[in-house]
């Protein structure tokens, strides 16, 4: 599973369950990475995005407790064992965790890849994921050139996780 990100200097990820801020680069970039792919939420991000139902041209998980819960174009699952049975099917690989900071907190453990956009501004979060830069288990193989606009500049940083072997077996089984 990989997980992908935007974060500003203090790692956060959002505001008023929205994003921190508008940046086509980066959005340009998540739609690259993760169309024709799978990709898992948590209720309140899918809540947030337009239609509040599933992105187009991926397969789309959203993990929530609520039992009754449904959403147009998504598979819905209520715990991590229900989330890592259904992904069993689909190549480690083709999985995205897009959010929000509770999930992106629970499972980052379970991902091999890391892409953050890091962007070097405070934005007055309200939503934080944990500074990976201090987690021992992940290390950065690449960062782009900074890149400015809308008034931010901001990094694509691929981080990979330093053990992959058993713990790539456990992103599938819980």
């Amino acid at each position: 599973m990989n997980m992908i990100v935007a974060v500003d200097r203090n790692w956060g990820i959002g505001r008023d369950n929205g994003l921190l801020a508008s940046i086509p680069t980066d959005m340009k970039f998540f739609r690259e990475k993760t169309t024709g792919k799978v990709v898992v939420m948590g209720r309140k991000t899918l809540e947030s995005m337009p239609g509040a139902k599933g992105l187009p041209n991926r397969v789309n998980y959203v993990l929530t407790a609520n039992p009754d819960y449904q959403a147009e174009g998504c598979k819905i699952v209520h715990d991590e064992y229900e989330l890592f049975d259904a992904l069993a099917q689909y190549d480690p690989d083709d999985v995205f965790l897009i959010g929000g900071a509770s999930l992106y907190n629970r499972f980052y453990k379970y991902c091999n890849k890391l892409y953050i956009t890091k962007m070097d501004a405070d934005l007055n979060a309200d939503a934080f994921i944990k500074d990976i830069d201090k987690d021992d288990d992940f290390e950065v193989i690449s960062e782009s050139e900074p890149v400015t606009e809308n008034g931010i500049t901001f990094r694509f940083v691929l981080y990979r996780k330093k053990k992959e072997g058993l713990d790539r077996a456990r992103t599938l089984r819980f």
